[in-house]
């Protein structure tokens, strides 16, 4: 190699580790806002529901701001961290998600709030890992959403496969999330843990881990074990 291009690769990998580090710090505020939202949510006025509802969930799906607009006009919804629990009852480091496209269907007044989607099953939760999962296309997975009157609701939604819950500025709303994708962000998995992990290696097999998720699995541990 000449002399001008290992001058030109010198100045080009600091550039890299830079765009690389960008990326780890913005998902990891991704994270901090879903810590952010766990604990907001569980402790509302009537959260006891949701409570009793994540004691009993096999993962927790954790979208910190869903944007109408974002679904109107078919961007991005926002972005989601998937946590499981393992046997032991401890829970897994966040693997990355997306959600957008389809139709959002929030109560009027509502333009964004902040959802926690309870996985119940292995079922529900191999279906979300193992691709692109549209909520409501799949007739074997039986969503409940559970709205502003939470109280005497989530006894019917925990026979389902996944029960939601949504809230926006600090009440709990009415929101339906039927037709909304939900893909892996592989790219933010890879910057976030330095190597070639994937969702289900993460979440199911525990196999990935940074310590800038440990207050995201205390908070979890905190109302969900």
């Amino acid at each position: 190699m000449s002399r001008f291009g290992l001058v030109v690769l010198a100045l080009m990998v600091p550039l890299v580790a830079c765009a690389d580090t960008t990326q780890e710090s913005v998902v990891q505020r991704l994270v901090d806002r879903s810590t952010l939202t766990v604990e907001t949510i569980m402790t509302s006025p009537n959260s006891a529901d949701v409570t009793s509802t994540l004691k009993n969930a096999r993962a927790v799906m954790i979208c910190p701001q869903v944007f109408k607009a974002g679904f109107i006009l078919g961007g991005s919804g926002g972005g989601c961290v998937l946590v499981g629990r393992a046997a032991g009852g401890s829970w897994s480091a966040p693997a990355f998600y997306t959600i957008g496209s389809g139709s959002l269907g929030l109560q009027a007044g509502i333009e964004d709030a902040s959802v926690m989607m309870m996985i119940m099953n292995d079922k529900a939760l191999n279906a979300v890992i193992n691709s692109q999962f549209k909520i409501g296309a799949d007739a074997s997975i039986a969503v409940a959403t559970v709205g502003a009157t939470i109280g005497g609701s989530t006894t019917a939604a925990m026979d389902a496969d996944i029960v939601t819950f949504a809230q926006n500025r600090g009440l709990f709303a009415g929101i339906s999330l039927d037709g909304a994708l939900l893909s892996s962000d592989y790219s933010s998995d890879q910057a976030y843990y330095g190597g070639k992990s994937d969702a289900r290696q993460i979440v199911i097999g525990m196999q990935a881990n940074n310590p800038g998720a440990n207050p995201l699995r205390a908070v979890l541990a905190r109302y969900g074990s």
